[in-house]
C-alpha cells in the first residue's frame, strides 16, 4: 500500500514543461519575423572623417573600394549591373534608403554612378557613409 501512495505523490509533483516550451517557441518565431535583416556589402572600406555625421535607417548598403570595385550583398558587381542589383534589393525593402560606403581613396565617379543608379530606380534617400569624429 505504501508504494502506491508514494508513486502517486511523486507523479503529482512533476513539472510539466510543455507550456513553457510553447511560449519560448512562439517568442522565437516572433523575434525572427519582426527582425530587420541588414545586408552587408561584403568588404571593409576606410571611410572619410566627417563632423556632421548623422545616423540613418539602412535599407541597402553599397561599398566602393579603393580600387573602385562595387560590392553589393557580399558580391562584387559589375558597374553595368549596379542598377539591376539595387532594383532587386529595393523591391525587397521599398521604405529603406541607400547608403554608399566609399573608401577614402575611391573615385567620385564611381560614387556618383551608384547614386545616379539609385535615383533612377526611385530611391530618394541616398547617403554616403562616413566616420564620426
Amino acid at each position: 500500500m505504501r508504494d502506491r501512495t508514494a508513486r502517486a505523490q511523486e507523479q503529482q509533483q512533476a513539472i510539466d514543461l510543455t507550456p513553457m516550451l510553447d511560449v519560448v517557441f512562439i517568442m522565437l518565431i516572433f523575434f525572427i519575423v519582426t527582425a530587420s535583416f541588414i545586408k552587408e556589402p561584403g568588404v571593409d572600406v576606410l571611410r572619410v572623417d566627417a563632423v556632421t555625421a548623422t545616423k540613418k535607417q539602412v535599407g541597402i548598403l553599397v561599398a566602393v573600394t579603393s580600387t573602385n570595385e562595387i560590392w553589393i550583398d557580399n558580391k562584387k558587381v559589375d558597374p553595368r549591373a549596379v542598377k539591376l542589383q539595387i532594383l532587386r534589393l529595393h523591391s525587397e525593402n521599398p521604405q529603406g534608403g541607400l547608403i554608399i560606403q566609399a573608401d577614402h581613396r575611391s573615385d567620385i565617379e564611381m560614387i556618383a554612378l551608384v547614386a545616379d543608379m539609385a535615383k533612377a530606380v526611385g530611391i530618394s534617400d541616398v547617403s554616403v557613409s562616413t566616420k564620426a569624429n
